[in-house]
């Protein structure tokens, strides 16, 4: 689109040259040919050093844009960046894309269905019901079981093992809000990737990013009903028990075990080898590895096991 288009879709005044933009990214990842937005003054750095050709921006920040980066001025950033959202998202089919490949040695059940541009390796089992979406790729010797959805643009690697129900790049939970309190859909255009040997259990949802990619990273073993949302970096190795949710744009290091239950909040950074004992709440960074925690507030799991015994006590 051209940034006037963009400008007048979101009813921003905008007297410029003409730019055109294609497509959306975060301040860090955007690039000279796409938009980019900052909501408040902790994204000042990132503004900074940005590379996009334009962003939003409110008043207050205006004056902070580099040289060479157009501003968009607005109060309301976050609900304009989702109403320009709908204007690039990706299509969910096209009849013009080439049709299916499929590898040497795979079966792909006719009770399945694979949409054109799908790319599907060597020796891959794809069981009744699955459904593999436009323009997916997915490696050598990947099973997929029964009624497993692979979303647009999602990247399965070799080894992979995904059961039952579980779905592959379905869309972030993301809303902007109006004043009058309406929830406006930021459509979610990045993808989800899994790298190798990664095995999913049933009725799992693994978000696609909002821009660039949700990435299960290779070895990572998640147990039944798991909720990984958008945006999310799973550490190599990890283990993800059953009921547990990793909340959007989190990332955790290598061999991160979440017991059951347990949780984060979003946009965390967890240390390689930590262990979140069942039922954890994990609501702030974890920077020293190979430590195991518990409870609500998070605290080591020794420290939480004699609190316990403390609390009993009292009781008694």
């Amino acid at each position: 689109m051209q940034l006037h288009d963009i400008a007048r879709l979101i009813g921003v005044v905008y007297e410029g040259d003409s730019v055109e933009i294609i497509g959306l990214h975060t301040l860090k990842e955007a690039n000279e040919t796409q938009l980019s937005f900052v909501v408040d003054a902790a994204y000042v750095r990132d503004l900074a050093s940005t590379k996009a050709a334009a962003v939003i921006v409110p008043s207050a920040l205006a004056s902070q844009v580099p040289q060479g980066c157009i501003a968009l001025v607005s109060e309301e950033v976050y609900l304009k960046m989702a109403i320009i959202s709908k204007a690039f998202a990706l299509p969910l089919l096209d009849k013009s894309a080439p049709a299916p490949v499929i590898g040497e040695g795979s079966f792909v059940s006719p009770a399945a269905a694979v949409e054109n541009g799908a790319v599907i390796g060597k020796n891959c089992t794809i069981m009744a019901g699955a459904y593999v979406g436009l323009h997916v790729r997915i490696g050598d010797n990947v099973t997929l079981y029964p009624n497993v959805s692979v979303y647009p643009y999602c990247v399965i690697g070799n080894g992979c093992i995904v059961h039952s129900g579980t779905v592959i790049g379905s869309d972030g939970f993301g809303y902007a809000h109006t004043k009058t309190g309406e929830h406006v859909k930021i459509y979610q255009n990045g993808n989800a990737v899994l790298e190798e040997e990664v095995e999913i259990g049933a009725n799992c949802c693994i978000d696609r990013a909002v821009f660039g990619s949700t990435v299960i990273k290779r070895g990572t073993k998640i147990d039944n009903l798991v909720q990984i949302a958008h945006n999310c970096v799973i550490g190599e190795h990890s283990i993800i028990v059953s009921q547990s949710g990793i909340a959007g744009s989190t990332t955790l290091g290598r061999n991160v075990v979440m017991g059951g239950q347990s949780a984060t909040a979003g946009h965390l950074t967890i240390a390689a080898f930590t262990t979140f004992a069942a039922r954890s709440g994990v609501t702030k960074d974890v920077k020293e590895s190979g430590k195991t925690f518990g409870g609500f507030p998070l605290m080591e799991q020794r420290q939480w096991l004699k609190l316990q015994g403390k609390i009993a006590k009292l009781l008694s």
